[in-house]
């Protein structure tokens, strides 16, 4: 659903992912997301079950726009863009700031997810295998070979996410970034089309 959508849930869950962005959410109850959501909790208990199951709904959102993200990054290429050049910008595109707003919130809902934590499991689903296709596609296009594409394309889901811990922990862009380029130059430079 989009922004202008007649579903409520649709709207308060866009609401909620631009204020979690700006504001945090997981350290807030759920009666004073509501008030800032300009709802009730009532409302929030009715349409997500908990305020876990709102910034778990937040958090795969956000998730399934960054895969978009993605996918856009595939149309239009140069067939002779080296993968190395591709992997950059993916990267660069992933830690926009419009995309990496909720990371922390991710990323505190995945250590609960993986803990039992009620409300959060829902986060799980999907978190390593919905992204593993495209990125394979996007791999088998830049011209790895096919038989590699899906171990790689778990390799780099596991780096980006580990380095995107490091900025939500650290706040260092530009360690990251070092750290991202180094890691796409060694890995994938080897595949760079001639």
């Amino acid at each position: 659903m989009t922004k202008g959508s007649a579903d409520p849930r649709a709207k308060l869950l866009e609401t909620a992912i631009e204020h979690i962005a700006r504001h945090g959410g997981a350290e807030q109850s759920l009666r004073s997301l509501a008030t800032a959501l300009g709802t009730s909790h009532r409302m929030l208990i009715y349409h997500f079950d908990s305020k876990e199951g709102l910034l778990t709904a937040v958090a795969r959102e956000v998730e399934r726009r960054q895969r978009e993200v993605l996918a856009d990054l595939t149309k239009d290429l140069p067939a002779d863009l080296p993968v190395t050049e591709l992997g950059r910008r993916f990267w660069h595109r992933l830690t926009d700031d419009t995309l990496r707003r909720n990371e922390k919130l991710f990323f505190q809902l995945y250590g609960h997810a993986l803990g039992g934590t009620p409300g959060t499991t829902a986060l799980l689903d999907g978190v390593i295998d919905d992204w593993l296709p495209p990125l394979t596609a996007l791999l088998a296009g830049a011209g790895v070979p096919e038989g590699q594409c899906a171990a790689h394309a778990r390799l780099c889901l596991a780096v980006a996410r580990g380095l995107l811990l490091d900025l939500v922990t650290t706040g260092d862009r530009r360690a990251v970034d070092e750290a991202m380029d180094l890691f796409v130059a060694t890995h994938f430079g080897a595949f760079d089309r001639v």
